[in-house]
């Protein structure tokens, strides 16, 4: 805190000084300025409400699938930050995402965000705007940052892959660009289009997620869209009666559900490996069907959010859980 203050004074002197100010987005500097063509925008985003007469110059994406919807609309030119990946970017973005400086391995501090001068921040997970960390929501805006966060972390309705297509809609009406929405869009739904024709007909297997955890599991709900990345990819989520995204269950309630099939999540420095061994040499997991026949699947973390790599892990955990339908 006694480090925020200095800074955080030097910064209001300068835009008191500079007349043009520092820190408010463009549609709030200048009332007088003409809006840009197709705009203004406004929206509702998670209980905050945005208008925009131009689409923003300087944003900033915190989390893997935020960055990620950033680059696959092409908006890397409008970046000067990132921040807190989970896995490697994917091939196709990394050129893109080679080009927008790093502003830390996990979330900035307050200070760094302001040092690259934002006007816009687009956040993957609800941690991004953390009141502790000086970085809410209500803070940037006094700041004169416009904020969007994911929609699966304030969801108004069901959790799928029609708000995966919203997510995406919403960032492109806010840039200006929603003809690369729908391109995108249309690209997006060619797995999930093959993996319904694959499946017609498919018994759905009992399956559970594993995160993480050894006193309790942590394992994916019915909220969020991992359950619905289960569902199109012919199983069924053991815990969708879970009305979260994510939660706790004991192992021993595992075991009564009696899973076919586990998912493992894998990310950050606990080894895919480790995790199966624990899972095998847990006693309270020995007669679950997917511990005595060994029946794991294997899908990253950063493809089970709301983002642009959900229906490529349908299609993943599809070939994996039924892999005569591929043949």
């Amino acid at each position: 805190m006694t480090v925020r203050r200095p800074l955080s004074l030097l910064l209001a002197l300068s835009c008191a000084v500079l007349l043009a100010g520092c820190g408010a987005p463009a549609e709030t500097r200048s009332p007088a300025a003409a809006a840009s063509p197709g705009f203004s925008v406004t929206l509702d985003n998670c209980g905050v409400t945005t208008t925009y007469n131009r689409p923003p110059q300087r944003a900033v994406s915190l989390n893997q699938h935020a960055t990620e919807v950033m680059l696959a609309l092409g908006l890397e030119k409008s970046m000067v930050g990132t921040g807190y990946l989970d896995d490697k970017i994917l091939p196709e973005y990394q050129a893109a995402y080679d080009g927008v400086k790093v502003l830390s391995k996990q979330y900035p501090s307050y200070e760094a965000l302001l040092a690259v001068e934002p006007d816009f921040v687009y956040a993957g997970f609800s941690s991004t705007f953390d009141e502790k960390e000086g970085r809410s929501r209500e803070a940037l805006g006094k700041a004169g940052i416009n904020t969007y966060l994911n929609l699966e972390q304030c969801p108004s309705g069901p959790v799928n892959m029609d708000l995966m297509d919203q997510e995406i809609r919403n960032v492109a009406r806010i840039f200006g660009v929603q003809d690369r929405a729908e391109t995108l869009v249309t690209r997006l739904h060619e797995p999930l289009t093959r993996v319904k024709d694959k499946l017609t007909g498919v018994e759905p297997v009992k399956l559970f997620v594993y995160d993480s955890g050894d006193k309790t599991a942590f394992t994916a709900g019915g909220k969020g869209i991992g359950n619905e990345i289960i569902t199109l990819a012919g199983a069924r989520n053991l815990f969708a009666d879970v009305d979260k995204t994510w939660a706790d269950v004991s192992f021993e309630q595992v075991a009564e559900r009696a899973p076919e099939w586990i998912v493992i999540y894998d990310y950050g420095d606990e080894k895919l490996e480790d995790k199966k061994r624990f899972l095998l040499s847990n006693p309270a997991l020995a007669d679950v069907p997917a511990i005595r026949n060994k029946r794991f699947a294997v899908l990253p973390l950063s493809s089970v959010v709301l983002g642009v790599r959900a229906p490529s892990a349908v299609e993943s955990l599809a070939r994996q859980i039924h892999p005569d339908r591929f043949e």
